[in-house]
């Protein structure tokens, strides 16, 4: 089984590469199953979102890093699983309806077969102390995969104030004021739409193929 390399912490940026041609951005159905259950089946909890990063974007190259956010953009606004969401988009995107449906398929299979076993397992082990740590080491795990991809991928977003003031707000007002996702999506999503309101887009290089990747993006705080 093929294991995913450790994330450098240098690896900021990852371009989709100029040698792709057709068949790499056209994977079998085969293909695509393989790469989303190796990322179903390895991933801790939200976790997931990195090792996709590390297929989608490293080994396969289907994506670079832009395209990556927007399509973590689109699932994260969309109801479900962010990583149900990233398979079905990606899926429908290289193989059309068929890549989607073995894209979630093998997204979900591992995961739906260990947690009926662990389920099973729970019932008549929950109040060991050696489960409840157990527990707790797989969220530590899960929380210092999401940190690292979130470092690697968002850098970018650290460097500007509008973001920085966005995403402490955000922070502020969920860990702090306790207020509902919904109603901070409400009152922060308009504002950030506004600041990143879109202007004329560069016409569309020969890499792009997908069609949430248009490039660099355009708003008031980049050149």
């Amino acid at each position: 089984m093929e294991q995913p390399k450790p994330p450098s912490s240098t690896d900021t940026e990852t371009p989709v590469s100029s040698t792709r041609n057709e068949t790499d951005l056209h994977p079998s159905l085969l293909r695509l199953f393989k790469i989303f259950l190796l990322a179903g089946g390895l991933s801790f909890g939200g976790g997931a979102v990195a090792y996709l990063r590390e297929y989608l974007v490293r080994q396969e190259g289907w994506l670079d890093d832009e395209g990556f956010l927007g399509a973590m953009e689109i699932s994260e606004t969309l109801p479900g699983l962010n990583a149900v969401n990233m398979a079905i988009i990606m899926g429908d995107n290289l193989r059309g309806l068929a890549g989607a449906a073995v894209s979630v398929i093998g997204m979900l299979l591992p995961g739906g077969i260990v947690v009926m076993v662990l389920g099973i397992l729970y019932q008549s082990n929950h109040s060991n102390p050696d489960v409840k740590r157990f527990l707790l080491g797989i969220a530590a795990a899960a929380v210092g995969l999401l940190s690292a991809v979130t470092l690697q991928i968002g850098r970018r977003q650290f460097r500007q104030l509008p973001d920085i003031a966005i995403i402490f707000a955000t922070f502020f007002a969920v860990s702090f004021i306790k207020l509902p996702l919904f109603v901070v999506l409400l009152g922060l999503g308009p504002v950030s739409v506004w600041l990143y309101r879109p202007t004329v887009s560069e016409p569309r290089a020969q890499d792009e193929h997908l069609p949430f990747h248009r490039g660099k993006r355009h708003h008031l705080f980049r050149h």
